[in-house]
């Protein structure tokens, strides 16, 4: 497994007293770039501090899960991901209630966890339950479909705006050229390629930052890091 651009350096807290389990998430998390700390208890959880996200398996050997997500909801505002073996529909229902951002049933497969915590971790973002993605000196009006480059407008047309909202949607992480056709075009595209680079070089020339936008070889495209 390669390193998570999107999830590289994310503070993750592993809330799990299953010793193996969290020995998994701890080497699978770690290769994907996060900084993990693992707890087996709800009073190890309440005494941690400084997560960006937290995976919270709801059996706990000294308190309900459940109790638990909602006493942290009190004082961290970081994405809560359930992850436990149960799975009924009333389950699922109280922890969303009691604050869980998400919710993955045991088992699953560790590419879904990651797409669940990039998917958090972008709704937590500030603006975006406004639908404004803030990422460096951009700020990207979702809704309004406007763009600000250090707080001044930027002209883009209709398939710019969309070609730039589809990298911010994950800032960091490579979105292939695939990815970026299937949801700027749509999937029935079978044009030319090349419009996509016509497009980005507009995009790098009217940003007024060729480097905002960085070419993977072979791969895409994603925005660099600010």
């Amino acid at each position: 497994m390669t390193r998570d651009e999107a999830l590289d350096g994310v503070r993750v807290l592993v809330v799990e007293d299953d010793h193996s389990m969290g020995e998994q998430l701890y080497r699978g998390l770690t290769r994907a770039g996060c900084d993990v700390d693992v707890v087996g208890s709800a009073a190890d959880a309440l005494a941690h501090t400084g997560a960006d996200l937290i995976l919270l398996d709801l059996g706990l050997p000294d308190g309900d899960g459940v109790d638990l997500c909602a006493r942290l909801r009190q004082f961290t505002a970081a994405p809560i991901l359930i992850v436990t073996a149960r799975d009924s529909e009333r389950q699922r229902v109280v922890a969303l209630d009691s604050g869980a951002d998400d919710y993955i049933a045991k088992p699953f497969g560790f590419a879904e966890l990651l797409a669940r915590m990039r998917a958090v971790l972008r709704r937590s973002r500030p603006g975006a339950d406004r639908g404004i993605i803030s990422y460096g000196p951009l700020s990207i009006d979702l809704a309004g479909r406007r763009v600000e480059v250090a707080g001044s407008d930027v002209p883009l047309t209709g398939k710019e705006f969309d070609i730039l909202a589809c990298l911010a949607s994950e800032p960091g992480r490579v979105v292939t050229r695939e990815e970026i056709f299937d949801r700027a075009w749509d999937v029935n595209w079978y044009g030319p390629t090349k419009v996509l680079d016509v497009h980005i070089a507009a995009l790098r020339r009217k940003l007024g930052d060729a480097s905002l936008i960085e070419t993977v070889h072979g791969r895409g495209y994603r925005l660099r890091k600010p």
